[in-house]
């Protein structure tokens, strides 16, 4: 709580001017940040671009939420500890964004690009390992965010490429999706000025 309320220049009594409570904060936190995951995945979709890009700007998409961004930190903490209502509404959203994944992963396997094999199971362990950054991610680090991104997103994609020489075909694709990347962090930035992006009554 104190993370956040630093985060939007509050006091963590202030917060709950805008919050019932503690659920509703982590609730708040969570869906923000699928909210912007899912967003990732849609330009990721429809980028015009190999597998192999798009799913690399997804990676890196995925990864800054949830290190850069204090709503992102959260999203994937704590989920049992909310009602039984919210945490249905949430895990049928990250059931949605898991899919997304998996067609994209999928896709790359039928156009022969990644290697064959179980796009779910593929797509959880990615999964798996993209979230569980935030519980050893540390800001003052030798890394930055944006550099275990790019890092991160550069060693996966390789263990699912089909053929050795698709990285140096890839890596001008690679580039324009570390720009695009930066793009949209940049924009999720300025969407964040303020408050945490908070109104009171939301």
């Amino acid at each position: 709580m104190r993370d956040i309320a630093e985060a939007a220049e509050l006091s963590p009594a202030n917060l709950y001017n805008y919050f019932q409570g503690k659920d509703e904060i982590l609730f708040f936190c969570q869906d923000s940040s699928l909210d912007r995951m899912m967003a990732s995945l849609e330009r990721a979709r429809h980028a015009k671009t190999s597998a192999a890009a798009r799913l690399r700007l997804l990676i890196v998409s995925h990864l800054r939420c949830l290190l850069d961004e204090v709503e992102g930190s959260a999203a994937h903490l704590l989920t049992s500890a909310l009602p039984p209502r919210q945490q249905r509404y949430l895990v049928a959203k990250r059931d949605r964004y898991e899919l997304g994944v998996r067609n994209l992963i999928a896709s790359g396997m039928r156009a022969g690009e990644f290697v064959s094999g179980d796009a779910a199971l593929v797509a959880r362990a990615m999964l798996g390992a993209l979230n569980w950054s935030v519980q050893w991610f540390r800001a003052n680090g030798p890394m930055t965010a944006e550099e275990i991104a790019e890092e991160l997103a550069d060693y996966l994609i390789r263990g699912l490429l089909a053929r050795p020489d698709s990285l140096r075909r890839s890596a001008a694709g690679g580039e324009t999706a570390r720009i695009v990347a930066k793009r949209i962090s940049q924009r999720h930035s300025a969407e964040m000025a303020g408050p945490v992006g908070l109104r009171k009554g939301d």
